[in-house]
């Protein structure tokens, strides 16, 4: 779970979180596709983002492997996964091939993954070198980067309904670039961490997770922000 993202509303973008909220809209008033969209369903980039939907369970099941080539293959699939989020949207626009099946399933993809990631860590409580056992540690920043996930989603579908300028309140921002940034990091740390030859990471990877979460909320906040000065304005 890429807020987003990775994330942008913009069409010539196939990695975006938010923008199948602005194609979905477009589309309704026009059947024709904008030039820099591809009429193809399948294209190289959707395909890698199929490839991580794909590799959700494949995630889980390589977590729950008691063995230490489960604990490295499941590192591998997220750091690919992470790779492919940034690779997808690069192809999309440097080669033109975004599309508005790639521009839905993209955030979806990357909401999928980080939301199973963060499930699967709270499964496992992992001891801090630091703090010792707090089985909190890792649930409370991720219930918050969760629920803002699931906030924001809703947020967007109701602003794509509305108008334009609704729409452009939530357009993914830097902010939100850096928190998906610092959640993959995050992210990765934590799972390298339950192998012992990378345990002495793991209070960064604790430390970069509430950042994480952290702009999350903010990132929220701010959006919020937004979206009331366009409602007032209306007024």
């Amino acid at each position: 779970m890429g807020e987003e993202e990775d994330a942008a509303v913009s069409l010539d973008q196939n990695s975006s979180g938010g923008g199948e909220d602005s194609l979905l809209r477009r589309n309704r008033h026009s059947s024709p596709l904008p030039p820099q969209l591809s009429s193809k369903v399948l294209t190289l980039p959707t395909v890698l983002t199929l490839g991580r939907v794909a590799a959700v369970p494949i995630l889980v099941a390589t977590f729950y492997a008691d063995c230490w080539w489960g604990r490295t293959a499941t590192t591998s699939i997220f750091i690919a996964a992470a790779i492919t989020d940034w690779l997808d949207g690069y192809i999309a626009r440097k080669m033109r091939l975004g599309s508005a099946f790639g521009a839905f399933l993209d955030p979806v993809a990357d909401k999928l993954m980080v939301a199973a990631t963060l499930i699967l860590l709270c499964t496992k409580p992992m001891d801090a070198i630091v703090l010792g056992p707090v089985p909190w540690l890792v649930t409370v920043p991720s219930i918050a980067i969760i629920g803002r996930e699931i906030t924001m989603s809703a947020v967007r579908e109701w602003a794509a309904s509305q108008n334009g300028k609704l729409s452009q309140a939530v357009a993914v921002n830097s902010l939100g670039k850096w928190k998906t940034a610092t959640q993959m990091i995050a992210l990765t740390i934590l799972l390298a961490s339950r192998d012992s030859s990378f345990e002495r990471l793991l209070p960064s990877g604790i430390g970069l997770l509430y950042v994480s979460a952290g702009l999350s909320v903010w990132s929220l906040v701010v959006y919020m922000r937004q979206i009331m000065r366009v409602l007032l304005l209306k007024k």
